[in-house]
């Protein structure tokens, strides 16, 4: 089922014995656009009060009571890697942490999640391929972890002029792909919202801080609602990307 990114953020966060905290921000893999870590704010409990927290971890999310459960135990999280808050998240810290919890690597594959396309799949097909704890390896290449809350705001650039900004993003609740963009056409079309699939996301400009989309304002304009109290079900999918003319990301014609 797909959710919103946004409705995360203060949803409560339990271990084994008890909770940790807060979901305050959730880092996406701008790459391959799947969200990779949950920032958890901790409240009074830990000194340092930010910690990261996988979906390889997660048991289960409870929608309706706004709570995530996790497969760890409040010591596990205690003495987990530290993370600066102020600065990027680095790849030696990514390998700290997967190393520290025994994570498989989600880098080792071209699925989303490495061998696996959901993160439960990953920790199953990990477990059935390895029979000890192997370390693992530094993944290559730059870093892609962006933060979601960050994110939101900035503007969006069609092909021909600005048209509002990022106002949430949708993720399927199992694989944690990021599925789409919801865009705030307010400041050019006022009172709307609207989804633009990440796939047709041109680049991501970080140093101005905005998202150039393969798309033009007329088209966005006419494109259909998006009504945040509605779920992005298979009938509004196909018809967002049949107005689009675009082929269905799920594989259909």
């Amino acid at each position: 089922m797909l959710r919103s990114l946004r409705d995360l953020f203060g949803y409560g966060v339990e271990a084994r014995d008890g909770s940790i905290g807060k979901v305050r921000d959730a880092l996406f893999d701008d790459e391959r656009w799947v969200a990779r870590y949950l920032v958890v704010d901790t409240g009074r409990w830990l000194e340092r009060h930010r910690v990261l927290i996988s979906p390889l971890a997660v048991e289960r999310v409870e929608w309706a009571d706004w709570l995530i459960w996790l497969r760890l135990t409040r010591a596990q999280v205690q003495r987990s890697p530290e993370i600066d808050a102020h600065r990027p998240v680095s790849r030696q810290h990514e390998l700290e942490v997967a190393g520290y919890y025994g994570w498989p690597n989600y880098w080792d594959g071209s699925a989303l999640w490495g061998l696996a396309m959901t993160p439960s799949a990953l920790m199953e097909a990990a477990a059935a391929v390895h029979a000890g704890d192997p370390s693992p390896a530094m993944p290559e290449g730059d870093r892609h972890l962006q933060s979601a809350r960050d994110t939101m705001g900035y503007r969006i650039a069609a092909t021909d002029g600005e048209i509002g900004h990022v106002d949430d993003f949708i993720v399927d609740d199992e694989s944690w792909a990021v599925r789409y963009m919801v865009v705030d056409t307010r400041n050019w079309l006022p009172g709307r919202k609207v989804l633009v699939a990440t796939e047709w996301i041109r680049e991501m400009r970080w140093s101005d801080a905005s998202a150039v989309v393969d798309l033009s304002r007329g088209a966005i304009e006419k494109s259909p609602d998006f009504d945040p109290a509605e779920p992005v079900n298979r009938e509004a999918e196909v018809q967002l990307y049949d107005y689009y003319g675009r082929p269905h990301a799920w594989g259909e014609k």
